[in-house]
């Protein structure tokens, strides 16, 4: 690839996370806006990328936004301006919602603009910064004509609801409270599956066994079902295929599932973290509950369950909400202007 690009957004972590989906939902299509590549050790193809050992042999100029997501990013963005004289303008996008490190905020003050994942993340931070909501690819993220087709074409159960709880499995994610409110809630609904899907990191994997043994112990190793974790652009179906998805973390910096969830039709029950309190609307997209609540998850499940015509408006409602206000494109677009801004300034 020729050196001609602008923006660089560097994901330097091997393994899926919501930062490297972001980046692979992103900059495809703001190539189409501005010349921007991604760079990391493992990225699809489809995304715009060089290798990273370009980036030391890459040219000083022109000037170009160096656009980091976290803590080693930023540092790698400062070794190349200030070890290897490359002419960047330094971005950083904080999605946290908790005090920084002095490290991080060390790190921050030495960037060039910030943006904010919500008007929550922004209040932790010491100075001004663009508020840019995530957004959600509506055409990728559908809702499926016939959902009984598609889950038996997956494998799923196709008769009774379908819950699901998606991504990394450990406790800051909640996977051990979405369990707890399952076994209740299958106990109640017996025609009602559930499914844990992700991946447990190896200093997870004794908390994913006793998840494992807890449910087997229930007696419900047959309806709540331990999914492998699968690549990004296959999500949709997953979510897709569902009657409610339920996002029970207990912190949370943005978290995307509750919107790629609701992009395809399917309502939410998600704790009152990360932004969930904007992304969700309360009884008009799902429900919200407090965080560490597993009594509170359970009975909000259930109630979810309970009115097969509320859930059927919920799910219209659901994709509205997304296409209106959490589209990727207004995404793409507002951050492509904050990479403008910053090139055009001295």
């Amino acid at each position: 690839m020729s050196q001609d690009f602008r923006v660089i957004a560097p994901n330097f972590k091997r393994r899926l996370s919501g930062v490297t989906a972001t980046i692979v939902r992103l900059v495809p299509l703001q190539a189409k806006d501005i010349e921007i590549v991604a760079t990391g050790p493992v990225l699809p193809s489809h995304v715009p990328q060089i290798p990273l050992h370009q980036l030391i042999t890459m040219s000083r100029g022109p000037t170009r936004v160096w656009h980091a997501r976290r803590n080693v990013e930023m540092l790698g963005g400062l070794g190349l301006k200030y070890l290897l004289g490359k002419r960047l303008k330094l971005l950083f996008t904080s999605a946290s919602q908790r005090k920084q490190t002095g490290l991080t905020r060390w790190l921050i003050r030495r960037m060039d603009g910030v943006i904010a994942t919500s008007d929550r993340t922004a209040s932790y931070l010491e100075g001004a910064a663009d508020v840019i909501m995530h957004g959600i690819d509506t055409e990728g993220f559908a809702p499926v004509s016939d959902r009984k087709a598609l889950r038996k074409k997956m494998g799923l159960p196709t008769s009774g609801p379908l819950i699901g709880c998606y991504g990394r499995i450990r406790a800051q994610k909640g996977t051990d409270a979405y369990v707890d409110a399952m076994i209740e809630v299958l106990g109640k609904h017996p025609d009602a599956s559930a499914l844990v899907m992700g991946r447990a990191t190896q200093e997870h994997e004794a908390f994913e066994r006793d998840l494992r043994s807890r449910v087997t112990k229930a007696g419900l190793a047959e309806r709540i079902l331990f999914m492998p974790e699968v690549p990004t652009e296959a999500m949709a179906d997953w979510y897709a295929a569902l009657d409610l998805y339920v996002a029970p973390q207990r912190w949370e910096g943005f978290g995307l599932t509750p919107i790629e969830a609701m992009a395809t039709g399917c309502p939410v029950v998600a704790t009152r973290v990360g932004a969930f309190e904007q992304l969700v609307v309360q009884d008009e997209t799902g429900l919200l509950v407090d965080a560490d609540d597993i009594p509170g998850l359970a009975a909000a499940t259930a109630e979810a369950l309970s009115d097969p015509e509320r859930l059927a408006r919920w799910r219209t409602a659901s994709r509205a909400h997304v296409e209106a206000d959490y589209s990727i494109k207004r995404e793409a677009a507002a951050i492509v202007a904050v990479y403008r801004r910053l090139l055009d300034a001295p």
